[in-house]
């Protein structure tokens, strides 16, 4: 066998000058105004704009700069000097911006009037906003509404994410999606039925006095780099970081503090992870079960390990569970995770020693076919020691979009059963639908058998995120209506049903002039936590309204006039939307439009952050896993798992650029990471080309050519390559078995020359 060749990595540090250089590109690039300086100084402080990038914690006592990378990037991105005008769609077809990448298309700048559809000239030509208004309330007036699916992709604040879910309601159906099915619907269907809670249990303040975190399945460094402040204040006071990652994640390795100037210049960075476990795609079952059954071992040997006092009140389960751990044997569980007895054993010592442990997660867990069973799972291993609904201690999963969790909170659910439907006919005088709406699956399923007819996105990119595009393209078009409220052009956009709209809407940075004078508007972060936000910067087109507009006219212009539907009223004054929030929400929502500034944000309070288990049972919930291997994939001749990835360069589908610097690569985001074992096993070097073959026995092929081979240090037997990239191999029916959230960390996938 000849020697493999060395795999491609990074050798500096995250943060540091890297990131300085990452963000001044950045800038470059959008061309962003002046003004956006401002901004970023203002970013994520009290009385300031809140980031549109992830959902990460805003302290009460925020850094000179408190931003990160890619938030800085999010921000001069939506502050960006390009427009997109209607001389652009003059210029070209739809069909010719087909076969734009994604990147390109987005540097065609920000959206500056509403857009119409032309399908005799493949264009979209300009509409006023009434003749908009008018005509798609005119067609989702003749839809059947349960044919209609209203998504939301995360950004949008609790202001306009209300009225959304109160218009779909009206009008008469549950079908409210939002991206949170693509990423962490796993987490809101597990814990809530292990802890009664959908979110995380933490608070900021944990973090500061948890002696153990166990960090599964998230890149900090790319993903959330604001958490890396926090990470590294915690490892410097003594808590041990215990990292679970198939790739070597460099967020979770070291870490230079950029706005530390002796440790910019003199100093060391700071080494995150006390252990890295380098498990294999789905391997955090099994391993989570070693580092349980070290912790059975010590209490056998040493007794008062396992807090049978928080067990005997709480809990439900645990004898069933530890039945399981005594009869799983240690090879099974090696085979399976990927690392060793004796590296599960040392973390099982770690958290054995920690007074206060958090587990920390994030989608390598949640976009498994068996992720609510790894969720349960690490739920298990912190019921032991009663390592939830205590300070410095909990579950806590780190979710992408600034406001993902909060529009979940507000009503933006398929589930009828999580929104207080009884409040909103006290409130709005109308009787809610109670059959349960889409998910995002399901709306791709009946986009496929053609009942469903309309499409309303409150922003995003979903076509481009969605799985087995192939198939789901094609028949997108075949869509009565599509409507997109948007800042820059995407791919989604060009896939214009019969009836297609684009609506351009102001950034959340952006000044929002209503009837009484500037408005505010609210997000929630990852820890409940609530803000109030204030844009402050010049509309990049006179034209643009913001989100609560566009949704209350398209409401307005569908629905019946109602005495108590007062969508005028309230696109006046955001504070009457958040008055109807706090009496829909008393309890968590109290004083709102008084409490929005608070320093940190006000806590909505979560049940199981005080012991408070909302469970059928009453209790915190053991579960026992019926399977080691969260991604369901056995091993065969051939047969890959491939993860899908984001670049440091990216936020979801928004691609800034082709530098993925934390990784070592750079240039085409067009190739297929492989440990250089296998690919001297396969033949292959590095730079071939190749094509991914989905590994499925549908009979439906699904592939991606053009991909380079490129040496990683990855587990054996694994892949990885970029999202959205290869998202067209990731089969419909691919998806978590209790949430249907798309399993794009564990693909099978076979290899073949291109």
């Amino acid at each position: 066998m000849d020697d493999p060749v060395t795999p491609k990595s990074y050798d500096g540090s995250t943060g540091g000058w890297g990131s300085l250089k990452g963000m001044a590109g950045a800038e470059r690039k959008a061309k962003a105004s002046p003004a956006a300086l401002r901004t970023l100084a203002e970013q994520n402080k009290p009385d300031g704009y809140m980031c549109t990038s992830c959902a990460w914690a805003k302290p009460p006592q925020p850094h000179v700069a408190e931003f990160c990378e890619n938030g800085a990037k999010a921000t001069v991105w939506d502050l960006t000097s390009e427009r997109c005008t209607p001389a652009f769609f003059a210029a070209h077809t739809v069909t010719e911006l087909g076969a734009w990448a994604d990147h390109d298309l987005e540097m065609a700048g920000r959206l500056t009037e509403p857009m119409r559809y032309e399908a005799d000239t493949d264009r979209y030509v300009p509409v006023s906003w009434d003749e908009a208004f008018a005509a798609i309330g005119r067609t989702l007036q003749h839809l059947e509404p349960k044919s209609v699916t209203f998504y939301a992709s995360g950004k949008a604040a609790l202001e306009p994410s209300y009225l959304y879910g109160v218009f779909a309601r009206m009008y008469g159906h549950n079908n409210l999606p939002d991206s949170s099915n693509m990423c962490h619907e796993t987490t809101s269907v597990a814990l809530k039925k292990v802890i009664g809670s959908p979110v995380g249990t933490c608070t900021f303040d944990d973090l500061s006095h948890c002696d153990a975190i166990f960090y599964l399945g998230q890149n900090p460094g790319t993903n959330s780099p604001r958490i890396l402040h926090p990470l590294k204040a915690a490892v410097e006071r003594g808590c041990k970081i215990i990292a679970f990652n198939p790739l070597r994640e460099k967020g979770l390795l070291e870490f230079v503090d950029p706005q530390n100037p002796w440790q910019m210049t003199l100093g060391k960075p700071t080494k995150i992870a006390h252990q890295f476990l380098q498990v294999r795609p789905g391997g955090d079952i099994a391993a989570l079960m070693g580092v349980c059954k070290r912790i059975l071992e010590r209490e056998t040997c040493e007794g008062n390990v396992l807090d049978r006092a928080f067990l005997n009140e709480h809990c439900k389960g645990e004898a069933d569970f530890i039945a399981e751990l005594m009869a799983t044997d240690w090879q099974r569980i090696e085979c399976v995770s990927g690392v060793t007895r004796a590296e599960l054993e040392a973390a099982g010592d770690v958290y054995v020693e920690a007074k206060n442990v958090i587990g920390i997660y994030g989608m390598g867990l949640t976009q498994q076919v068996h992720g609510s069973q790894a969720i349960g799972m690490l739920v298990n291993l912190l019921l032991l020691r009663g390592n939830i609904g205590r300070q410095g201690a909990g579950c806590q999963p780190i979710r992408g979009h600034s406001n993902v969790q909060g529009q979940r909170t507000v009503g933006i659910s398929e589930k009828p059963e999580l929104v207080p439907l009884d409040k909103l006919r006290e409130i709005f005088g109308f009787e809610p639908p109670t059959e349960k709406g889409h998910t995002t699956v399901e709306f791709l399923e009946a986009v496929l058998d053609g009942s469903a007819k309309g499409f309303i996105g409150l922003g995003g990119n979903l076509a481009r995120a969605v799985p087995d595009q192939s198939r789901i393209h094609p028949a997108w078009r075949d869509l009565q209506l599509t409507v997109h409220v948007a800042t820059r052009l995407n791919r989604t956009h060009l896939l214009p049903g019969k009836d297609a709209y684009i609506l351009p809407c102001l950034v959340r940075a952006e000044e929002d002039i209503q009837a009484t004078g500037p408005q505010t508007v609210t997000i929630e972060d990852s820890f409940s936590h609530i803000y109030g936000s204030v844009g402050r910067r010049e509309p990049a087109s006179p034209a643009l309204k913001s989100e609560l507009a566009i949704v209350a006219a398209i409401a307005k212009a569908t629905l019946r006039p109602h005495p108590q539907w007062r969508w005028e009223e309230w696109t006046n004054n955001y504070g009457k939307v958040r008055d109807l929030i706090a009496r829909t929400y008393p309890d968590e929502f109290q004083d709102m439009s008084e409490r929005m500034h608070t320093p940190g944000g006000f806590y909505r309070g979560n049940p199981a952050h005080e012991r408070v288990w909302k469970t059928q049972s009453g209790r915190a919930e053991f579960t026992v896993p019926d399977t080691l291997s969260a991604n369901a994939i056995e091993d065969a001749a051939g047969r890959y798992t491939l993860m899908t990835l984001r670049s440091n360069d990216q936020f979801n589908t928004t691609v800034y650029g082709h530098s993925d610097r934390l990784r070592g690569l750079e240039g085409s985001r067009m190739i297929v990471l492989m440990n250089p074992l296998d690919m001297v096993e396969a033949d292959l070097t590095e730079g071939d080309a190749v094509q991914l073959v989905t590994d499925s026995e549908d009979g439906i092929e699904r592939v991606v050519r053009g991909l380079a081979v490129t040496p990683y240090d990855l587990p054996r037997g694994c892949l990885a390559g970029y999202f959205p990239e290869l998202n067209p191999l990731v089969p419909l029916g691919h998806h978590d078995r209790l949430s249907k959230t798309p399993a794009a960390k564990g693909v099978p996938v076979r290899i073949r020359p291109d």
